[in-house]
């Protein structure tokens, strides 16, 4: 009988305790969405998780020739064989848009540039003929 008893009022906890439970639950809603995304980079992958597009900050340093260069923000686009085909590029000193050819060419590439004082419009082909056109 202490048993049978005992089982029953553990019964009626769990269901006072289920009732609390059920009662404390509120609907789901969205949270507010926030006005900024921030990071250090982004990085948008495609199914098989190759990096299709990438927005970076590149530091300031120094190349192995020594020459300078800014802190640069760059936008890759990249083709599905991994060659960054499209660049957008900025920092302090210059601005530059770069396109490249498709996977399996070298040197085709058309490259818009502002560099201080200067612009130019740099072209060339597989074939090797090249054109820098500057105002």
């Amino acid at each position: 009988m202490k048993t049978q008893r005992l089982l029953v009022g553990l019964t009626l906890v769990n269901l006072v305790v289920l009732l609390f439970t059920l009662a404390a639950l509120r609907p789901v809603v969205a949270q507010d969405v926030s006005p900024v995304l921030r990071g250090r980079a982004l990085e948008i992958v495609d199914g098989q998780g190759r990096v299709r597009a990438s927005l970076s900050v590149m530091p300031a340093g120094t190349s192995a020739s020594g020459d300078r260069y800014p802190e640069t923000v760059l936008l890759r686009l990249i083709t599905e064989q991994g060659r960054p085909s499209v660049k957008i590029s900025t920092s302090e000193e210059s601005a530059a848009v770069s396109l490249a050819g498709p996977s399996g060419t070298r040197d085709t590439y058309v490259i818009l540039e502002a560099k201080g004082r200067t612009s130019a419009l740099k072209l060339k082909n597989e074939n090797g003929l090249a054109q820098t056109v500057t105002p």
